[in-house]
């Protein structure tokens, strides 16, 4: 018996993490009706991830949450882009309102994120594993093992925010293909340890972090131990070891609060969509966690995913757009998968005997290239996604189409405002930025907004007119002058952008 999920859900989304809860407040906030489910009876209490970059910083500022989780976390002015490379990046220097990390456990994220999925009124069955899905010319259908037992949820669209095992990934039969398993790390979180000793760990390349409610993170890298398959379980005896062996001392840690082994394995998925059938965050892309991508990653992808699926199913999307995730999102996962795959080999290749002193010898020419303004710059715009721009299709476009806009500050009708404080409701903004004319408006999925920059911005490049898409990159830009010229223009760019389109695959 097939049982629809309450009520009327047109979006399944399988995975209670990051992405899917990014994912599902999105829909939410475009009217889409969406069920999560997620097969762990609670959320998980240790945390993967540790911080939130900029860009991920600035999606949730153009949807006015931005300051739940500021509040949440404690900012760091930059982040590690490989250790042993001791020079951290430098996010200060960047582009945006928000030029630093915020530390915050991946759990909290998860509480902050799971907090505005209930605002919005999107329901999160926990409990709930799905065992299969099918999908069909209208929908997707999913077998899922509940407390209440097992029932068949149908929907109009799945996505797959399960993580690296995603089953949602392997029922769409779509390929994971990557780099297998060479080195492995173990990480522990301890209530009681000696803080005297965290400096000491640091220069031997042990990761170290304070967490929320007196953890301490340490993460250990052995030579001995690096081999050692990611499904073998560690032990409090082997972590204590391990610290020995690499700094000399335990840093008197306690007992573990968590303990886990993870691998630098390597994979990215051959489609992001498959019919009705789409995949986010770790679901679609794995690797070794270096400078801390992955969770940051995965919010992007729920981003650029929810208002285009949105449109699909409002039926204002052109047709093609939701095609567009795939072209869009995968190209960045290869760059992301890409840059830690190098990431990773700085770790690796000093813990390698027959490497071991160049290794070093390379890791100190890094450590020169980061004191560097323009490489700083442009690896820290990389690893933070400040720099991802998407392709666009027009040849004379102008040069931000593609790229994130800037939040510069505005003078509009109702006084001062930056750019994402029109982006709150998830709409496209259509910024007029001659001077001409008045007033706000909205229209179906776009604001319409008049207003006067503080100051030139070298980013906008004589920019008149802008089209903002719902994720903050910049659809359509023009420098034209002449008003019918522009209205012109402008116009051919709505139609392009929020024309109607079939909502089917």
């Amino acid at each position: 018996m097939v049982v629809d999920a309450p009520p009327d859900t047109e979006v399944l989304v399988v995975g209670a993490g990051p992405a899917g809860l990014l994912l599902a407040c999105e829909l939410a906030l475009a009217g889409v009706r969406t069920l999560v489910v997620d097969k762990r009876a609670r959320a998980h209490r240790e945390s993967r991830a540790l911080n939130l970059h900029p860009r991920s910083l600035e999606l949730l500022d153009m949807r006015g949450q931005a300051g739940r989780f500021l509040a949440a976390g404690r900012t760091v002015p930059g982040w590690s882009f490989a250790a042993p490379v001791r020079r951290p990046l430098d996010f200060t220097v960047l582009d945006t309102r928000h030029p630093y990390a915020l530390m915050l456990a991946q759990s909290r994220t998860e509480e902050l994120l799971a907090r505005r999925a209930a605002e919005l009124g999107v329901p999160v069955r926990r409990g709930h594993e799905v065992l299969s899905l099918r999908q069909d010319a209208d929908g997707v259908e999913a077998d899922v093992d509940g407390p209440g037992g097992r029932t068949t949820l149908r929907a109009a669209y799945a996505a797959g925010c399960d993580g690296g095992r995603s089953v949602v990934r392997q029922a769409a039969g779509i390929g994971f293909p990557g780099t297998e398993e060479s080195m492995t790390a173990v990480v522990g979180d301890f209530a009681v340890a000696d803080h005297t000793d965290n400096d000491r760990a640091r220069r031997h390349g042990v990761l170290v972090a304070r967490l929320e409610a007196g953890l301490t993170r340490y993460v250990v890298m052995d030579p001995r131990r690096i081999r050692v398959p990611s499904t073998e379980p560690v032990t409090p005896e082997e972590f204590r070891d391990s610290l020995r062996r690499v700094c000399g001392t335990d840093c008197g840690i306690g007992r573990p609060r968590w303990l886990s082994r993870f691998g630098n394995s390597t994979r990215l998925a051959e489609n992001y969509r498959r019919g009705r059938i789409l995949l986010a965050g770790d679901a679609a892309h794995i690797h070794f966690p270096v400078g801390a991508q992955g969770m940051n990653t995965g919010l992007q992808d729920a981003m650029n995913l929810g208002w285009k699926l949105a449109a699909t199913l409002r039926g204002w999307a052109p047709p093609g757009l939701l095609d567009t995730y795939h072209r869009e999102r995968h190209a960045v996962g290869h760059a992301v998968t890409t840059l830690t795959r190098a990431q990773t080999l700085l770790v690796e290749l000093p813990l390698t005997p027959e490497y071991g002193d160049s290794a070093t010898l390379l890791c100190e020419l890094f450590d020169d290239l980061l004191g560097i303004g323009a490489a700083n710059r442009h690896i820290a715009g990389r690893l933070s996604a400040l720099d991802t721009v998407y392709p666009s299709d027009e040849p004379d476009a102008h040069p931000l189409t593609g790229a994130r806009m800037p939040d510069i500050g505005l003078t509009a009708d109702q006084g001062a405002a930056r750019v994402n404080d029109f982006l709150h409701d998830g709409r496209f903004l259509l910024l007029h930025l001659s001077g001409e004319g008045h007033g706000r408006r909205t229209t179906g999925p776009v604001t319409f907004v008049h207003a006067r920059r503080h100051q030139d911005h070298p980013g906008l490049d004589g920019a008149t007119d802008i089209l903002i898409r719902p994720d903050g990159h910049v659809a359509w830009a023009t420098r034209t002058t002449d008003p019918g010229a522009r209205a012109v223009e402008r116009d051919r760019a709505l139609a392009v952008w929020t024309s109607p389109g079939p909502s089917g695959p």
